[in-house]
């Protein structure tokens, strides 16, 4: 368990040994404990600690065996496997300051994407491709400033792309996921705070799981400095963007028809 952390105490309660698991669940730790029966105690965000008693040898050896962590609370996971993003009952949206005083939101009308739930939660993945051409945010004017070489400039760089490479648990039902977004031909690594929502049947026979997760992303580190002057009747767009993930994944490879 990546990030787990183990304490050690002896049979009076006294704690003796902590040792935080690395990013590969692998504790390391040089400190000899006597001989004796010892409490080993191992916590995880978003599990509900275990304990295990393990008999350390006069040869400094010790077999704590199999300890399993449990869920603490939260709903049931999406099984695992692949499952694939719904674009008709999701949305990606994005909210930036308008001249400083209100927001502009806009959506992207065009995306696809896939998550794969591994057994072990934390090497689960999801990748997704956003359409950039897509953007609306209810101006015709705006769209079509957006989509310039000012700020997405799509003939260059049709598709926004997004890939996962971890995922660290953060609560019951929270994650961060660490990424990397392509954006504007430029590749830089954006967080996602995640929150699953629960996975239930839907009406055409299949399984749905829920997610919706949210970020901040700066314009500048996409390359798009387009100042903030009002121009020819086009409004302002602020310097940082909101990003606003509300996802529907139907368990398997496919789409249902419907």
């Amino acid at each position: 368990m990546p990030h787990a952390v183990v304490t050690v105490t002896d049979m009076t309660g006294t704690q003796v040994l902590r040792a935080d698991a690395d990013g590969d669940g692998v504790v390391r730790d040089a400190t000899e404990l006597a001989a004796g029966p010892y409490t080993v105690i191992v916590t995880a965000v978003g599990y509900a600690p275990a304990a295990a008693t393990a008999l350390v040898t006069a040869s400094g050896r010790a077999d704590v065996g199999q300890v399993v962590l449990g869920r603490a609370g939260g709903a049931e996971l999406p099984p695992p496997g692949p499952w694939t993003i719904d674009p008709v009952h999701s949305s990606v949206a994005a909210v930036a300051q308008h001249l400083g005083i209100s927001s502009v939101r806009g959506r992207f009308t065009e995306f696809s994407g896939r998550v794969e739930i591994a057994e072990d939660l934390e090497k689960s993945r999801v990748e997704a491709v956003i359409g950039a051409a897509s953007i609306d945010t209810g101006n015709a004017m705006r769209d079509g400033h957006l989509k310039s070489g000012d700020f997405l400039d799509v003939e260059a760089y049709p598709e926004i792309t997004y890939r996962s490479t971890a995922l660290e648990p953060t609560g019951s039902d929270r994650w961060t996921v660490r990424g990397e977004l392509g954006m504007h031909g430029v590749v830089r690594p954006v967080d996602l705070d995640l929150a699953y929502l629960g996975t239930g049947a839907d009406p055409w026979g299949g399984t749905r799981a829920a997610f919706r997760a949210t970020a901040e992303l700066r314009r500048e580190d996409f390359a798009m400095n387009y100042n903030q002057v009002l121009q020819a009747g086009i409004s302002a767009i602020g310097t940082t963007l909101k990003v606003e993930l509300d996802i529907q994944a139907v368990q398997g490879d496919r789409l249902p028809q419907v």
